[in-house]
């Protein structure tokens, strides 16, 4: 086949699975983890190496940042034979009990965004693969992480969370967050919603877990906020999770 446009290579990796960080500075932190971990390719935001785990070929590729390029990225590794998707990335605590330092996996996610609009309607969920998160939430405990399992948020506007009094909109962003508060999502972060939806139309299998970075709801609070960037805890996680799976 030729070359996808996009992430700049063709389906001769040979990789079932793959691990979605956004940064491209994180891929061969990642793809330290797998045995025999080399670079394959890199166009756009698109860093891609490739490793193995118990003999089966593994990729780590960034998405960038948001759904846009996270839905490009799903596509075209599908269509070079990608079947199995982890999202690795990071969040903002929502929920009281999530604290910087904790690993979330989201089973779900509210689509406040809008690539997943163009694919399926409002209405339609978008849900974690059940196997994948169930190797998510086993390898937090296999690792003994303080893990939390639930529904993020996804957006396409960091300082629209941020500093959302500035915005026009400012009505809308307030209210939302509240609503979303009170019916207790965990986390707050960018790609999610677009990985679930796209995975669901092609029939793929796709999970995402986060690190927390810090909880800005636990600051107002008054509630301690250890702020956190380490992604390591999400990292070892993800690769635990497809371990898990490989030797299902």
């Amino acid at each position: 086949m030729e070359k996808q446009y996009h992430v700049g290579f063709d389906d001769s990796h040979g990789a079932l699975y793959a691990i979605l960080p956004g940064d491209p500075g994180r891929v061969e932190k990642i793809a330290s983890y797998l045995d025999n971990p080399r670079f394959f390719c890199q166009n756009r935001e698109y860093t891609t190496w490739l490793g193995e785990l118990s003999g089966k070929t593994v990729m780590v590729m960034s998405t960038g940042m948001g759904g846009p390029s996270t839905a490009i990225a799903v596509e075209e590794l599908f269509k070079t034979g990608v079947r199995n998707f982890i999202r690795i990335g990071t969040c903002g605590g929502m929920a009281l009990p999530v604290t910087g330092g904790d690993v979330v996996v989201a089973t779900g996610a509210i689509r406040q965004e809008g690539t997943s609009r163009e694919y399926v309607p409002i209405e339609f969920p978008a849900i974690a693969n059940l196997d994948i998160t169930n190797a998510l939430v086993e390898a937090a405990k296999k690792l003994g992480q303080t893990w939390h399992a639930g529904i993020v948020q996804c957006k396409d506007s960091f300082y629209g969370q941020h500093s959302p009094n500035r915005m026009p909109t400012s009505y809308e962003l307030n209210n939302k967050w509240e609503a979303w508060l009170k019916a207790g999502c965990l986390a707050s972060e960018m790609e999610s919603a677009s990985l679930f939806i796209v995975s669901q139309i092609l029939g793929a299998r796709a999970g995402c877990i986060l690190n927390v970075i810090w909880n800005q709801e636990r600051e107002k609070a008054g509630k301690s906020n250890p702020v956190c960037h380490d992604a390591e805890p999400a990292i070892k996680a993800a690769i635990e999770a497809v371990r898990i799976l490989v030797n299902d």
